[in-house]
């Protein structure tokens, strides 16, 4: 297939590019290489695409509706893996602009895109803090999530009900893609797992919020890349059973539907850290702190729809998961 990929110099948008490649499909690779973190970690991930046959690499910006127009037009893909956002729940209170630009802007590029060139199938990254207020556990793809608590999670909730309008009105299948706290090798700095290793290892100390108590659906990332993999190969169709009397939030009457890919097994940060610390050998100092605004306690995903339509739970424990990253990080870094 020709896909359309684009964050590709991201950290799970290389990944799944690196994916499709190797089984032979054709790879059109957008993105901005913009600073929101190290331009030279996103080029280091793009080195490692660049020489493969197949991948087109091509720097644009998906809020730039003239250059989007022109590269659906061009290369007409056949479906599109859609990844590239601006991420980070903390960073979207200071600088919500980013969100309103990347995430609405740019996906409404993307269903355009999809729309006027026939796009047979379009997957693209959701995330789980749609979840927002919802105190019921595990989340599930059929709770309402209508309570999001901050800007980037109202965005991604956006991107949902955008793309179903799109299934609706057009009938391009669409599915998205809630992922559970991703990590793994190159990741991204901004995450607490990248920011612990660096810490730790200068022997300074790490901020740890909620007092360690947080639980998290921490999901290694080559799980996320295969259930991104399954899902695209397992185009969205229409739910017959649908009813409007009793509607389903994670199904519908148009080919619309909504995964959750996490680990299905929370951890709690205090024992995240207790991993990493014997991954490093050495001892974190902890500077315990209240839970910051935007953040929730706990996340923890049901993914019995997964399995039932692609037949796939991620599987990777968080020591394994872990000691994976901390090889990489030590081995890029040379520490």
């Amino acid at each position: 297939m020709k896909v359309l990929v684009t964050g590709t110099a991201g950290f799970i948008g290389s990944h799944v590019a690196h994916r499709l490649l190797d089984r032979g499909d054709e790879v059109i690779g957008v993105d901005n290489l913009n600073d929101y973190y190290e331009v030279s970690l996103k080029e280091s991930r793009l080195s490692r695409l660049t020489p493969k046959q197949g991948f087109n690499d091509i720097r644009l910006d998906i809020a730039d509706r003239a250059g989007m127009e022109a590269l659906f037009a061009k290369h007409k893909p056949d479906r599109v893996v859609h990844l590239a956002a601006q991420a980070g729940v903390r960073y979207s209170l200071e600088n919500p602009h980013a969100y309103v630009e990347a995430n609405l802007v740019g996906h409404m590029n993307i269903l355009e895109g999809c729309r006027h060139h026939q796009v047979e199938h379009l997957v693209y990254a959701s995330s789980s803090s749609v979840y927002g207020a919802n105190e019921s556990m595990p989340f599930s793809v059929h709770d309402n999530v209508d309570h999001p608590l901050s800007l980037y999670a109202a965005t991604k909730k956006s991107n949902e009900l955008m793309s179903h309008t799109y299934s609706s009105l057009y009938g391009i299948p669409t599915t998205g893609l809630r992922f559970f706290t991703v990590y793994g090798p190159w990741g991204r700095p901004d995450m607490a797992l990248f920011i612990f290793t660096r810490k730790i290892l200068a022997g300074e100390p790490i901020d740890v919020f909620n007092y360690g108590k947080h639980k998290r659906d921490f999901t290694y990332v080559d799980d996320i890349v295969e259930g991104v993999i399954r899902t695209l190969d397992h185009v969205a169709s229409p739910n017959d059973q649908w009813s409007g009397m009793q509607p389903d939030p994670g199904t519908s009457k148009a080919p619309y539907r909504l995964y959750n890919i996490g680990s299905n097994n929370p951890v709690e940060l205090s024992r995240y850290i207790e991993i990493l610390e014997d991954c490093l050998g050495r001892k974190a100092e902890r500077n315990l702190l209240p839970m910051q605004p935007g953040d929730v306690p706990a996340t923890y995903a049901d993914v019995q729809a997964l399995i039932d339509d692609v037949g796939y739970k991620p599987e990777t424990t968080v020591e394994v998961g872990i000691a994976r990253f901390v090889d990489w990080y030590r081995d890029y870094y040379k520490v």
